[in-house]
């Protein structure tokens, strides 16, 4: 017994464009799934307080980068990891000498590097030695004689009488920080996620009408 089979061009040629619809709608639901991802993680960082700058460092990158593909995916990241990962996990900050975290106080400034202070910075700064004082009640200080300036920072002093000198706290001693949980990234991405397969069919019956 011999069976013949043949295609029809026209059944061919329905495969192939249901094929090419369905790569169409892949990508372009990959697409706006990683769009609204980044958008809501720039949004969560925003509300949190933490800044657009921060905010503009999550990053999304579609694959493939031209065309269409069945495989399509969307990238979604930070240019500042370990910053967003922080304040998304909310870890417990320990000092890596295993002594003290030294948090600058407002008569401390800023660094010029951008961030905060270290004490070695600031003693190099304003040519004053810090003083360690104790407390068995609360944080332990880093402190400084000096007087403040108009901007509420510690310099030196000129006065010979000591006129205006004080004794002015400049570090909090602390031998750990609990960084608080501002962002739950976790719950966008799988929101996201959860949309995919909506986003594909949206996308596939849109194109039929």
């Amino acid at each position: 017994m011999k069976l013949k089979l043949d295609i029809d061009p026209d059944i061919v040629a329905m495969m192939a464009a249901e094929v090419a619809a369905g790569e169409r709608a892949v990508t372009a639901a990959m697409r706006e799934a990683g769009t609204w991802l980044k958008t809501a993680w720039r949004l969560q960082i925003t509300g949190a307080g933490l800044g657009p700058r921060l905010a503009n460092s999550i990053r999304s990158q579609n694959f493939p980068r031209s065309g269409e593909s069945l495989d399509a995916a969307a990238l979604v990241w930070s240019k500042a990891p370990v910053i967003v990962g922080a304040h998304d996990t909310g870890p417990l900050i320990r000092s890596k000498n295993g002594f003290w975290l030294a948090i600058p106080l407002p008569a401390a400034g800023k660094s010029l590097r951008g961030g905060r202070i270290t004490p070695g910075e600031w003693e190099r700064r304003r040519g004053l030695r810090l003083r360690f004082v104790y407390r068995r009640t609360g944080p332990s200080l880093l402190v400084a004689e000096g007087r403040l300036n108009t901007k509420g920072q510690a310099v030196v002093s000129r006065s010979k009488t000591g006129r205006g000198k004080v004794t002015a706290p400049i570090f909090l001693l602390v031998p750990q920080v609990k960084l608080p949980k501002r962002l739950d990234l976790a719950r966008d991405a799988d929101r996201t996620l959860d949309g995919v397969p909506g986003l594909i069919v949206a996308n596939w019956v849109d194109q039929r009408f």
